[in-house]
């Protein structure tokens, strides 16, 4: 067995140009925007030529909650699109960008892993083509020129004590949480309490994902809310007149990037929002090219099934149209012995009890996506220390639940270990079509919606409002922003808003501490009590293990 570090697989791959991938889904040389040999962006005449071809099928690939013990959604998303080539289906990964903040911080690197892996890597986890830094300085001239308003003499009213819109870093930095600016002298500007919340939680991130097209984008960034004034109207960018120089900034990170896996299949990376605080789904533009340019189409969904595929399901369907043919719920029987109560030490051991115990987070999390009306397969990421009679466990248990399994080995062996998944997803696919049910209506009210997924999804009990939550519902409702859809913000870790909690907890409730509008992405965000918009640094972050020699050459970045 081969024991190379990812970085080290990746390095020794046979990376072919870019304009050879992009022949294999139909773009010619003249439709790229080269970012170098290996990178590219795709141009608006070949996106729009490309929709006018049949729609090819979509597999949403999503997991269990994550846990300590890893679950590889990534890789078993890029494995399963090699997978599906290997089996004489055309097919191509549409992916989320990495954010700067977890690389450095606990993650590391977040494309895939093993033998499926999307390259050049090293690239595409740090600037890759800029998209995420032109999505601040977008953000930040908002900022900017709401504090050049108030300082040139306010003419909107704005009130300084209710300004919501917060600037940006991709980075996790908690001491940048809650800060005061315009101290100094008076030309300085004028004093007040802001907040910095991650790149990827941003409502433009947001709206870029959620975009059809630039005049889409310029419409729905008009129409973010940013501040109220002292009588308590909403104040929107379109106020500000600077819609224009926002969707400017944001000309070429609106157009999808294309890369490809270590076996080069094609891959679109484009956006990421994270699925814990944000929507948690790559944008519409890159799912919609991959399903135009694919037999079977692989997308995935942030964390686990509660947060990126209901959100993908509720709100991403519900803006784009776009519709999944099956979901791939992933896990790892390492997992399923830690939300079985097992420590993260004892992992290797055999322990058919705590497997037992731990698939019923599996059980909810297939039982939801039934919900929606999707086939579900489960696929197992595969490690040697899986002993027989846990493997023999696990089928017995998803036989039993009526759902299919595959063990799949693509860390080791790259699409060819995700073949039997492959395989399994097209029968499942050709024989059962999908109907999308939506979970509530988007005209029911706040706590009616808010409650349906605690309910529903979590298996909670009911959603409990801080005064300043009602508060701020209330507000909705009397400015009629209520009917849209609901991003909860919570913890991946558990269904519950504690992420010690593991496991399928029932009878819960859910407190909700802020309810915030987003209204140019067109969803209401809901953050429970303990969530956190900025994250911080570990004790220990990942930036530490990492380092560049003199020729260039990367090291600990996975």
């Amino acid at each position: 067995m081969d024991y190379k570090t990812d970085i080290e697989i990746a390095d020794a791959a046979k990376i072919e140009p870019i304009e050879k991938i992009g022949e294999k889904i139909g773009l010619k040389n003249d439709d790229l925007e080269h970012y170098g040999k290996y990178k590219a962006k795709i141009s608006w005449e070949a996106i729009n030529r490309l929709n006018n071809n049949k729609d090819g099928k979509l597999v949403l690939v999503t997991a269990i909650s994550p846990t300590p013990a890893g679950e590889g959604k990534s890789t078993v998303s890029i494995g399963l699109s090699q997978a599906f080539n290997r089996i004489g289906k055309k097919s191509v990964v549409a992916l989320r960008e990495p954010s700067l903040g977890p690389v450095f911080g606990v993650k590391g690197g977040a494309t895939g892993g093993g033998y499926s892996q999307v390259i050049p890597m090293e690239d595409i986890n740090l600037h890759f083509t800029g998209d995420i830094h032109a999505i601040s300085t977008a953000n930040n001239l908002v900022s900017a020129c709401i504090d050049n308003h108030i300082y040139q003499g306010n003419a909107l009213d704005i009130d300084v004590n209710n300004i919501t819109w917060n600037r940006v870093v991709d980075m996790n930095d908690r001491s940048l949480r809650n800060i005061v600016n315009g101290l100094g002298k008076k030309t300085d500007g004028v004093p007040r309490q802001d907040h910095f919340m991650i790149t990827v939680a941003s409502e433009i991130m947001a709206v870029l994902c959620l975009s059809k097209d630039l005049k889409d984008l310029k419409e729905k960034i008009s129409k973010i809310i940013v501040a109220y004034t002292r009588t308590g109207k909403p104040v929107y960018i379109s106020d500000l007149k600077i819609q224009g120089a926002v969707a400017m900034l944001l000309k070429d990170a609106i157009k999808p990037n294309l890369v490809q896996t270590l076996e080069n299949t094609p891959a679109i990376i484009h956006g990421g929002p994270f699925a814990n605080i944000a929507h948690g789904c790559n944008s519409i533009i890159a799912t919609k090219l991959a399903i135009k340019t694919s037999d079977y189409a692989v997308t995935e969904a942030g964390f686990g099934a509660d947060l990126g595929a209901e959100k993908f399901l509720d709100i991403k369907c519900r803006t784009s149209g776009i519709r999944p043919d099956a979901a791939v719920l992933v896990a790892t029987i390492k997992a399923l012995k830690m939300h079985g109560g097992v420590n993260k030490n004892d992992l290797k051991e055999e322990n058919i009890e705590a497997l037992e115990k731990g698939f019923e987070n599996l059980r909810r999390h297939v039982e939801n996506l039934r919900k929606f009306g999707l086939p579900v397969v489960v696929a197992i990421n595969q490690f040697a220390q899986d002993t027989d009679a846990e493997i023999e466990k696990l089928e017995k248990l998803c036989k039993d639940l009526g759902v299919e399994i595959s063990l799949c080995q693509v860390w080791a062996k790259g699409g060819e270990g995700a073949e039997d998944l492959a395989k399994k997803l097209v029968k499942n696919i050709e024989k059962q079509k999908s109907e999308i049910n939506f979970l509530y209506d988007v005209n029911d009210s706040i706590e009616d919606k808010l409650n349906k997924i605690v309910k529903d999804i979590y298996g909670g009990r009911r959603a409990v409002l801080t005064a300043a939550a009602k508060k701020q519902v209330k507000k909705l409702v009397e400015l009629g922003l209520d009917k849209l859809p609901i991003c909860v913000a919570k913890t991946q870790f558990s269904f519950t808003d504690n992420k010690n909690v593991i496991g399928a907890p029932r009878d819960f409730d859910i407190e909700i501490k802020t309810v915030r509008i987003s209204n140019g992405a067109g969803f209401i965000v809901v953050e429970t009590s303990n969530i956190m918009i900025m994250p911080g640094l570990p004790k220990v972050p990942a930036a530490e293990n990492m380092d560049i020699d003199d020729k260039g050459n990367i090291v600990g970045l996975f």
